[in-house]
């Protein structure tokens, strides 16, 4: 393994590619999906990918990342995050199956909703590996893991699926090389670092439950808020309307991305400066973060006040002749989940501050109001609004909730540095 800056700079360039390869994916596969199956079954992927397996995902990986990548000090051994991963993914599987067989859905979008909750879930198990990567200062193989198993899954998901067999099929074959890809960039990688100790005791399930269920409670809650409008549109319209909505939704996915660039790879540095009482260092990192992302995030929005039309237009001619005229009215929409992007961006950073402080309390507590705010507010603006209606929602509630990390995070750090 490589040492010293070698180590530091490939961290850097593999986070960046991994990171990229995900997002990208993430952001690019609903709208391939719809150009070759067509509105309603892009639809119905759309959801399942981004949405209802998305959050199966969270089920699956409970929130524990942020603590397992700064529990430094080893509280908790590998084996021990390990035994517990497999228990949440199995709950999970458990809960997509469930909500499946009581929501009324056909045969095939259910099928086909499962075997995208499977994916999903076995993207939460690998993620106990790649925690434990970067937690042991190889963040670089957590980027090679990202990158190597989303190229694999993805491209024996699309070679599939252009082979002209059915999306289920597709989405089945996808599940089998996400597996292979576990075994190939995780497991088997994992057992030639040395330094893990990767033995594990399940009598340490509760202890690390205790420590992280706030978190995962909070993460859970912290998807809803964020995917409440797409659960609305999928209650109150049609799938095509899922799609469209995915669609728009896509640029979400760019400042997210942009924004991971730059905060996983100084979460240990802010942890050490938290720790070790580097007060100065802690805040000015934490300001050139915050301005690096504000900054990105409005140059976003700039862009997308200027070029929303068009972009939209040639994603219109992309997808093909019966979407013409389907998009370009949405731009006003478009507009709002881009700055509500980079809203959720600024909260995500703060997230992690509060994490780092290990104020889950605080997290939890402004989870829980913005859940009560989401439950309410998404399904009446899509009632009254329809798409535009779940753009708005979606804006202002991540408004409220980048206020209340920020917020709550100097506070914290206010207090914490009286102590």
């Amino acid at each position: 393994m490589r040492t010293g800056p070698d180590r530091e700079k490939q961290n850097i360039i593999w986070n960046m590619a991994g990171s990229f390869c995900y997002a990208f994916a993430s952001m690019i596969l609903s709208f391939v999906v719809m150009r070759i199956v067509g509105k309603e079954q892009g639809g119905v992927f759309a959801f399942g990918f981004s949405t209802f397996g998305q959050q199966m995902f969270i089920l699956a990986y409970f929130g524990i990342r942020p603590f397992q990548v700064t529990d430094g000090a080893g509280e908790f051994r590998f084996g021990d995050y390990l035994y517990h991963r497999c228990l949440t993914c199995g709950i999970a599987l458990l809960a997509g199956a469930g909500y499946l067989l009581v929501c009324g859905y056909s045969p095939q979008k259910a099928g086909t909703l499962f075997l995208l909750v499977c994916y999903k879930v076995i993207d939460g198990f690998a993620d106990v590996f790649e925690s434990e990567f970067q937690r042991a200062g190889h963040l670089h193989l957590t980027g090679k893991s990202n990158t190597f198993r989303t190229f694999l899954s993805v491209g024996v998901f699309l070679a599939v699926l252009m082979a002209g067999c059915p999306l289920l099929w597709a989405c089945g074959a996808a599940v089998m090389a996400q597996i292979a890809g576990v075994f190939l960039f995780d497991i088997l990688v994992l057992g030639r670092l040395e330094a893990v100790n990767q033995a594990g005791s399940r009598k340490r399930l509760m202890p690390l439950t205790g420590a992280v269920w706030l978190l995962f409670v909070s993460v859970f809650l912290d998807f809803y808020i964020f995917s409440a409008a797409k659960y609305a549109i999928d209650a109150y319209m049609d799938d095509v309307a899922s799609g469209y909505f995915n669609v728009i939704f896509m640029p979400t996915s760019v400042i997210n991305l942009a924004a991971g660039f730059v905060i996983r790879p100084v979460l240990t540095h802010l942890t050490d400066d938290w720790n070790e009482k580097r007060y100065p260092g802690f805040v000015d990192m934490l300001k050139k973060i915050s301005l690096l992302i504000g900054g990105l995030s409005c140059l976003a929005v700039a862009l997308t006040w200027l070029l929303g039309k068009p972009v939209l237009g040639i994603m219109e001619r992309i997808l093909g002749a019966s979407y013409t005229g389907s998009l370009v009215p949405y731009q006003g929409a478009f507009l709002l989940v881009v700055l509500g992007g980079g809203f959720y961006a600024i909260l995500n950073l703060y997230y992690y501050v509060l994490v780092i402080l290990r104020q889950q309390q605080v997290i939890f507590w402004i989870y829980v109001v913005l859940t009560a705010l989401a439950a309410v507010l998404a399904p009446a603006l899509v009632k009254q609004a329809g798409i535009m209606g779940a753009a708005l929602a979606y804006l202002v509630l991540m408004i409220i909730m980048a206020i209340g990390f920020a917020g709550g995070a100097w506070n914290a750090y206010r207090l914490g540095k009286q102590k």
